[in-house]
């Protein structure tokens, strides 16, 4: 049977992190570096068997990150313990990124997925000893670990196969990893942890997320700086120099303008605050992948800014801001229980104009992904203005 006095017991034994640590901030960095150089292995093979590999391998890693956050919200970050427990997951979101260019369907993918179950086992191992909380926290933990220990097993059954049956097995882990978290970890004899009810630090959450936009976005233009500084200031890399910057400015602007800033209070103002920010988490997973695939699409159009458009460069230029407008219409409804029209009807205007791009050459395709982006961001303005729209954050039972 499931505990009922769990959750009261929980906010009563701990003290929220009001901001974000240094060592935090070090770890977000390297995992935008991971997903940095899962957007490369894509544009080198967009074949089926390797994309499917891939956003295994990023949800894999995003999994990593929220579980750490989720700890360093609900423990004090500048604890040691707390500490090392981040600076190995830390260390091993940099293992599984150096392994990430022949990952999965390669031998590396051994490394990465033994790596992962390592550090998903050893969290609530660790904090089961050196967390010191008992009580509910401690049951909470359990549940994870059980959750944990059921996809161990697909994850390393998945290193002794390779190919097709390797990604099955490695589906069906992701598949158990996500389902305990949307479940809320039920758990024999334990019941559910009922941890969507639960008050949560909502400014230490915000700031992360924030933080890691805004690391994602830098990745971006630093990419795009490296690639550009030896060739000059050639005319036209110039020019697609000054068009990826752009880009990399409107798709900021859209996360800012409004939803992003008004974040921490939509949390703060929910029935069920922990439920809002997972559903924030996503938004944020969805836009960090679209800007990744962004920073190759600028590294591409730099390379070769009058060249020959393949089909692949275009589901970059313009799948990489498409992704980001998806996952900024679900922070829209986190915020405002409600979606901007004009965010579906961008990723529409780009998917019909996806067929008619192939015929120009890739700054200008990204010039055409520009101009739907700032008609984007203009029209929110203006709307925004017109209609204020009052913070109202989704019901959800608790």
């Amino acid at each position: 049977m499931a505990r009922s006095d769990g959750p009261a017991e929980a906010v009563a034994s701990r003290q929220h992190p009001q901001q974000v640590g240094f060592v935090e901030l070090f770890f977000d960095v390297v995992f935008v570096f991971a997903f940095t150089r899962f957007s490369e292995r894509l544009v080198e093979d967009f074949s089926w068997p390797n994309s499917w590999a891939t956003l295994l391998l990023m949800l894999a890693m995003w999994w990593l990150w929220y579980r750490t956050v989720w700890t360093t919200n609900r423990y004090d970050p500048e604890r040691p313990t707390i500490q090392l427990m981040v600076i190995v997951a830390m260390l091993a979101s940099l293992l599984m990124s150096a392994a990430v260019p022949a990952a999965a369907l390669t031998e590396r993918g051994v490394i990465f997925a033994w790596v992962y179950v390592t550090v998903q086992v050893l969290r609530p191992l660790w904090l089961m000893l050196f967390g010191g909380e008992g009580g509910y926290p401690r049951l909470v933990h359990i549940r994870i670990l059980f959750w944990t220990a059921m996809s161990a097993v697909p994850w390393i059954a998945g290193t002794f196969v390779q190919g097709g049956p390797r990604l099955a097995l490695w589906t069906v882990a992701i598949v158990i990893d996500y389902g305990g978290g949307i479940l809320d970890l039920p758990t024999p004899r334990l019941g559910r942890a009922g941890l969507r009810g639960q008050p949560i630090s909502e400014e230490h959450l915000t700031e992360r997320c924030r933080q890691l936009l805004i690391i994602a976005l830098g990745e971006a233009v630093l990419a795009s700086g490296i690639q550009f500084s030896p060739y000059g200031f050639e005319r036209d890399r110039t020019m697609a120099l000054l068009v990826s910057f752009v880009i990399t400015v409107l798709l900021w602007q859209l996360y800012y303008y409004r939803a992003g800033v008004l974040l921490r209070a939509a949390i703060s103002s929910a029935s069920a605050p922990a439920r809002v920010s997972e559903l924030a988490a996503y938004a944020h997973l969805i836009m960090v992948i679209g800007i990744s695939l962004s920073a190759v699409g600028d590294t591409l159009i730099i390379t070769r800014p009058f060249g020959h458009t393949r089909w692949t460069w275009i589901a970059v230029i313009f799948g990489g801001p498409a992704l980001f407008l998806l996952g900024r219409s679900m922070l829209d409804y986190a915020v405002f229980s409600r979606v901007s029209s004009s965010r579906p009807v961008g990723v529409l205007l780009l998917a019909a104009l996806a067929p008619a791009a192939l015929r120009l050459p890739p700054v200008v395709v990204a010039m055409v992904a520009a101009v739907v982006l700032a008609a984007i961001a203009l029209s929110n303005v203006v709307t925004w203005r017109l209609v204020p729209r009052p913070i109202a954050p989704p019901h959800t039972a608790r």
